[in-house]
């Protein structure tokens, strides 16, 4: 059957032929984010629409009433009450808080990307300046996600080989980075694979398949446990020792008995490493991390980089309920992930990150704002990039709300032209948005 471009897989294994030549194809998934953002209005932007309609028809009562009420009043003539009322029409018109918000989330989109940091929507830009709490997912995120076959452990009378060979069969169907870590070995070591079929991977779990015929499963602790009721002690023992190494570890299971087990690792980015300083510097009050990987190896890395929280063997959905937790607690929280297992997550969160290279589609698809390089140290930037525009928003409308005061009282007082309110009211408007503009700095 045909699958059209942009369609995203969910668990199982397509095997597809492409038809269609797949140049620039990234850069007009970019254009069409920005597209997407350019069109969008945030919050602040719908409100002040919203206000806008029902202004305009406050002026425009109001501007009847003063056209016709002052001679009977306050004894001014025709000529000057109809002449005021032109100036209060002018001078009242909302224009410059038309103008207040969107060239300044234009502005910090356009910063931002010059940066690497891509906002889908105005929304996210004004919403991640509002963030008090943020969650971090780990491997690909705060670690390289290039994880390193570091152990293996055959049980039963199988050689390492034989193990690695069977778990590459099956991993090479995945693009977990444990799979793509494990598939790489076997070609380091010139292993042949096995052709697997009825392939179906479990998110935050494992993947099982079948190859000649034998039912084979590779996959984490909780996974394998189902499968295998008789867990010996030997590899009891051998769990412990590698997690309190904080390695992480996968079983490979070949008709419902356990052949081997082996033990991968990872490194910290090197953005990491202040990321937790610079975030609790610039005010954010909670810093968590989720993951889906063993207690111990979250732990560490946690310790490394000074997280005080940790939440570990995570599948997506128990991701989700920690968010919400989070949300309950602080309102507006960020999520920062990379894989299929974080979508939901991200997708929860007041505003999702995704890391813009190692990211797998449906997270780059889901998330708000894009890591281009993946570089973390940027996520303090885009922080204080959204504080900036809430402030320059403030300041706008809070300019353009007290000028059009200035001038409809200079205008009642009898101290302006009409020339001199278009050019008070226009003014205002080239002013605000030049004031938008700022954020291009």
């Amino acid at each position: 059957e045909e699958v059209f471009a942009g369609t995203l897989n969910g668990a199982g294994v397509l095997r597809l032929k492409v038809e269609t030549p797949p140049e620039s194809r990234l850069i007009e998934r970019v254009i069409r984010l920005v597209e997407k953002a350019q069109n969008e209005s945030p919050p602040s932007q719908q409100f002040i629409e919203g206000f806008e309609r029902g202004y305009a028809k406050i002026i425009v009562i109001l501007g009847l009433i003063f056209g016709i009420l002052p001679p009977f009043f306050w004894g001014w003539t025709w000529e000057t009450t109809i002449y005021r009322a032109l100036i209060f029409l002018v001078v009242a018109s909302p224009c410059a808080l038309m103008a207040s918000i969107m060239p300044a989330l234009l502005s910090g989109i356009a910063n931002g990307a010059k940066q690497g940091i891509l906002f889908k929507n105005g929304a996210r830009l004004e919403m991640i300046g509002r963030i008090r709490a943020i969650a971090f997912d780990k491997t690909g995120t705060l670690t390289l996600g290039k994880l390193q076959v570091v152990e293996i452990i055959p049980i039963h009378a199988v050689s390492e080989n034989e193990v690695l060979a069977v778990a590459a069969s099956l991993e090479s169907c995945s693009e977990h980075p444990i799979g793509s870590a494990i598939t790489a070995t076997a070609r380091e070591r010139g292993i042949n694979f096995f052709s697997a079929n009825q392939v179906q991977a479990v998110s935050g779990r494992g993947i099982t398949g079948k190859i000649a015929d034998k039912s084979v499963s590779v996959g984490n602790f909780a996974y394998i446990r189902d499968h295998i009721t008789d867990l010996d002690q030997n590899i009891l023992a051998i769990r412990e020792r590698l997690q309190k190494e904080g390695r992480t570890l996968v079983w490979v299971v070949q008709e419902n008995q356990i052949i081997g087990a082996i033990a991968v690792a990872d490194s910290l980015r090197e953005s990491a490493v202040n990321l937790v300083k610079q975030l609790k510097k610039i005010g954010i009050e909670h810093i968590v991390l989720i993951t889906g990987d063993n207690q111990q190896s979250a732990d560490k890395v946690a310790e490394k980089l000074g997280i005080e929280e940790v939440y570990a063997d995570l599948l997506p959905e128990d991701k989700l309920s920690v968010i919400q937790n989070l949300q309950e607690k602080y309102h507006t929280v960020a999520m920062v992930g990379d894989g299929i297992n974080d979508a939901p997550a991200l997708a929860m969160a007041n505003v999702g990150i995704a890391m813009g290279k190692a990211g797998s589609d449906v997270a780059l698809e889901t998330a708000d704002i894009i890591l281009m390089s993946d570089n973390l140290a940027k996520i303090p930037s885009a922080i204080n990039l959204g504080r900036r525009a809430n402030r320059i928003v403030k300041q706008n409308i809070t300019f353009a709300l007290a000028f059009i005061g200035i001038l409809l009282i200079a205008n009642f007082a009898g101290d302006i032209t009409l020339p001199l309110g278009v050019i008070g009211h226009e003014g205002s408007t080239v002013l605000v948005t030049l004031s938008g503009l700022r954020l291009f700095k």
